[in-house]
């Protein structure tokens, strides 16, 4: 056979074209979703004045309705505290059944992945609409569905954070003979907890905003009055309930956030 009868092989993309490439799959994808949705940026600059006309009909706020909101509002901080700490207890362990590099058994990590994953498919409304339902309206239902949303998001950071510890301890523990239970304790948490600590004090922040909505399906908490408020038109008063909520969020990220510092 001579070199020219040869297989020629077309040669690879440059870097350059494969950016155009992956650029021109992004905005196809892009354009078909707006498409398929009817999102368009007419309908979105048509929209706009309308915002400027519910922001102006917040003001000037009723600053008498926070002495109304304190209550509540510290009912939804108890609810995102009770449960970030359950969900964070309950999290924990399981990340060690998902986690490749601790549980070499699929017959173990596959469903305590498959849990997970159900854990994050259902909604944090759904969770507190099915908890009011058994357990009736209030800040227990709000509680559940806080703990059971921060359990999924939680249990997800931890195992990938505990599939990327240095493995260097744990087979030198090992080959000492060191057992399961002192691998982990020894092994793993050190060099996991400080980022655990760290997620766990995040979805804190998160759940004081998913608390403040869960009332909406009679969760408890600030949601009730914000729903209560907006059914009566009284955006003066949501306006209130929005700037204290930010305020708290904002102090509780203030906090946590010199906590990180100190812990990773």
């Amino acid at each position: 056979m001579k070199p020219a009868d040869a297989l020629v092989i077309p040669p690879k993309p440059t870097a350059g074209a494969k950016r155009w490439m992956t650029a021109a799959v992004l905005i196809a994808m892009l354009w078909y979703c707006a498409h398929e949705t009817e999102a368009s940026f007419r309908e979105l600059a048509d929209g706009i004045p309308e915002i400027g006309k519910f922001i102006a009909k917040m003001f000037p706020p009723d600053w008498s309705y926070i002495r109304i909101v304190v209550k509540p509002m510290i009912e939804t901080v108890q609810m995102a505290i009770l449960g970030t700490t359950f969900g964070a207890l309950l999290a924990l362990p399981i990340s060690f059944l998902a986690a490749g590099n601790v549980t070499r058994n699929a017959l173990l990590r596959t469903p305590a992945r498959l849990l997970l994953n159900l854990s994050r498919t259902i909604p944090d409304l759904l969770f507190a609409a099915l908890f009011a339902a058994v357990f009736g309206y209030g800040p227990l239902a709000g509680m559940l569905a806080l703990a059971f949303f921060s359990f999924g998001i939680l249990s997800k950071w931890a195992y990938e954070a505990i599939e990327t510890i240095d493995e260097g301890p744990l087979e030198a523990m090992t080959a000492v003979g060191a057992g399961r239970l002192q691998w982990i304790q020894y092994g793993v948490l050190p060099q996991v907890m400080p980022q655990f600590v760290g997620f766990a004090l995040y979805m804190f922040e998160i759940n004081i905003r998913a608390a403040a909505i869960l009332g909406i399906v009679g969760a408890g908490g600030i949601g009730i009055y914000l729903n209560r408020t907006l059914g009566m038109f009284r955006y003066d008063q949501t306006i209130i309930i929005i700037l204290f909520t930010l305020a708290i969020v904002q102090a509780i990220d203030v906090v946590s956030s010199v906590i990180r510092r100190k812990l990773i």
